[in-house]
């Protein structure tokens, strides 16, 4: 009897499945990747118990025609490739021609579609096909997955909690929106409204309806090309970090992708700007030739290779460096002090808005904040990722009313609205119309309040130089500095202060490669470990570019006789000892970044201390070099250096704004 035998179809598929739907995200992700393929305008995914009891995905696209919907359930079925040449140009979503038949294999499928002129329905279950019968005429495709991994047990034991599962969908979504914002997305879970996005082809209202509005109002736009590549998008202002960098998408011809020499390149745009472990929000939208970019080297598609990746990367951080480089990035006092606490509330607040939605509908309005925060401690240490999610932004036109600091804490979900029986009985209703006015809640395109940020360079026609010209008033506790200008108070923290001037001078002072060495008058001998000594040893041309000649010295230990005139003077054996330290770290070492190693490191050493108290003349002399900084907003470490209260700010806290008037009481 023959050992080697053909597998089955329905075996086959659901080995397939294995690769391709690995979660209910993964579901929702080549569903709405079809939609978009099918050039869908309008959207909508209902999800019930975080997708493993049911995902809906209804779009109002071209449908498919009666003769193509058996083939579109076969493996390797596509209408996206006919030859190997468009292999190397592909411009749509999907095109592997596994989504449907992998979905099938392992779920309950109910799959209605129309071209407008005829339509058909069709069930599958675990692979086999049960039904097929005409369908309504409305154009486009609603499709319905229920009881995932109903026939493969093994996978559904291993998801993770409906809270991570839910947060995996919204992601999936949120990016899908971002790569497409003239397309109309809608998620509901559980009867419950997550996002909603207008379809207006307007990036920054997308970013809105995910990040809040307060947030998106703290983002840039940035544009750059070359002769490959074209860069659109927008990022954050560095006072708006994260702790992840989840928080960065990168979007590749629609697509988004997971990249991370492009993440690092974000990151690296910001410079200094950025504090230890913080990330920016950024969306980074990149338009290349099909042919630079290999979509098919992964089966879920979200990992690509790049030609010319090093250029694109380039690209990106000096786009975002010569963005920031003129704009005032001295953050507010206030939203300082509250940063900590909002993040926190998003974070509770994700937690609740998530075991909520992933419990029965109930019919009762949803507790406040206040009356729940107690509560969700535990369910907010599940989140196991960070993921935004949102319902529709608020309005973003000129008339919108100042709101209180509370009110204006951009929580990054909203509310879940409860959508009566009603309202989901009308939401296959309203496809039946030839045009239908979706509610969005944002003004028109007319009214609509451009969403840049307000910086103290455009605040007030007084303050237009990027860095204001500050008056010193005192120091508080040898550590803080008080100043004024024009537009308000301004608090510096000395040793940041005098840490970015320190930075900048040792930079330049040590940012010039030379060979002149100094002798030394006593030689520094180094010992090291066996292990060390061959890694060092590999080394010696790398170490002997960077200024340093070691010699052999019996055993395990090298001797040096001279190094460059840069080093500090009393630091020539430390400075030595950690240039080797990163060598045998990193591996490898390039004088540029030992030298800014090097001066992020002798500037903080240098630099004022906290409780050190400063004369009025050395007080003055720290604001009058401040300014001549490339970047006089952060530390070397991405710490701020300087606050800013405005004039406003100050009469709002003395009460002397009042309900949005100014009080006429001048005494």
């Amino acid at each position: 009897m023959a050992k080697i035998h053909e597998l089955s179809s329905v075996l086959a598929d659901q080995i397939a499945a294995g690769e391709v739907v690995e979660r209910p995200a993964s579901v929702v992700k080549e569903l709405v990747e079809n939609a978009l393929d099918a050039h869908a305008t309008q959207i909508d995914v209902l999800v019930l118990e975080s997708g493993v009891q049911s995902i809906r995905v209804i779009d109002d696209g071209e449908g498919i025609a009666d003769d193509d919907v058996l083939t579109a359930f076969k493996r390797h079925a596509t209408s996206k490739i006919t030859s190997r040449a468009d292999l190397f140009r592909v411009q749509s979503l999907g095109f592997r021609g596994e989504a449907l038949p992998s979905i099938a294999s392992v779920a309950d499928v109910v799959l209605n579609t129309s071209t407008g002129t005829t339509g058909t329905s069709i069930h599958y279950r675990g692979g086999k096909l049960l039904k097929q019968a005409p369908a309504p005429l409305r154009q486009g495709t609603d499709i319905t997955v229920t009881d995932l991994f109903f026939n493969t047990p093994a996978r559904l034991k291993y998801l993770k909690s409906p809270q991570t599962e839910l947060a995996n969908i919204v992601d999936i979504v949120n990016r899908l929106a971002l790569s497409y914002p003239a397309v109309a997305f809608r998620l509901v879970h559980n009867s419950k409204e997550l996002l909603k996005t207008a379809g207006r082809g307007d990036l920054q209202q997308v970013i809105a309806g995910i990040y809040g509005v307060q947030n998106a109002r703290k983002m840039v736009a940035i544009e750059g090309t070359t002769a490959d590549y074209r860069l659109s998008g927008y990022v954050a202002l560095p006072e708006l970090t994260r702790a992840s960098r989840q928080y960065i998408t990168i979007l590749i011809n629609g697509r988004a992708i997971k990249n991370q020499l492009l993440t690092k390149a974000v990151i690296k745009g910001y410079g200094s700007k950025l504090m230890v472990g913080r990330y920016p929000i950024a969306v980074i939208a990149l338009e290349m030739d099909p042919l630079l970019v290999d979509v098919n080297v992964h089966p879920t598609k979200q990992e690509v290779r790049l030609s010319k990746e090093p250029e694109l990367a380039k690209l990106i951080s000096t786009t975002i460096t010569d963005r920031l480089a003129n704009v005032n990035l001295i953050p507010s006092a206030l939203t300082n002090l509250g940063s900590h606490r909002r993040e926190r509330l998003n974070t509770d607040q994700l937690a609740i808005d998530l075991n909520a939605a992933s419990s029965q509908h109930q019919t009762t309005a949803q507790p406040s904040m206040s009356q729940v925060a107690p509560s969700m401690a535990a369910a907010a240490t599940e989140m196991a990722a960070e993921v935004s999610v949102s319902a529709a932004p608020e309005p973003l036109s000129a008339a919108t009313p100042e709101r209180t600091p509370a009110e204006s804490q951009p929580i990054m979900i909203s509310d879940a609205r409860e959508l009566d029986n009603t309202a989901v009985a009308a939401f296959d209703d309203r496809y039946q119309a030839e045009t239908v006015d979706l509610p969005f809640g944002v003004a028109t395109p007319e009214k609509t309040l451009a969403i840049e940020p307000v910086t103290k360079a455009t605040s007030t026609p007084a303050t237009a130089e990027r860095f204001p010209a500050l008056r010193y008033l005192g120091q508080m506790h040898g550590t803080y500095l008080l100043a004024e200008a024009d537009d308000g108070m301004y608090i510096l923290d000395q040793h940041a202060a005098q840490e970015r001037i320190n930075y900048e001078y040792y930079r330049q002072a040590i940012g010039e490669v030379s060979t002149d060495q100094q002798n030394l008058l006593v030689p520094i001998i180094l010992d090291y470990p066996t292990s060390d000594v061959l890694k060092i040893k590999e080394q010696l041309p790398l170490l002997a570019q960077l200024g340093l000649k070691l010699e052999a010295f019996g055993g395990n230990s090298f001797i040096i006789h001279s190094h460059p005139t840069w080093f500090k003077a009393g630091q020539e054996e430390d400075t030595i000892r950690e240039m080797i330290d990163w060598v045998l770290q990193d591996g490898k070492l390039t004088v540029a970044q030992f030298r800014e190693k090097s001066a992020i490191m002798m500037s903080c050493k240098r630099a004022i201390k906290a409780n050190h108290h400063l004369d009025d003349q050395q007080a003055r002399a720290l604001l009058e070099k401040l300014p001549t900084c490339e970047n006089p907003f952060n530390c070397p470490h991405g710490r701020p250096v300087t606050v800013h209260f405005t004039n406003t700010d100050m009469e709002k806290m003395f009460k002397r704004i009042q309900d949005n008037h100014i009080s006429q009481n001048t005494h």
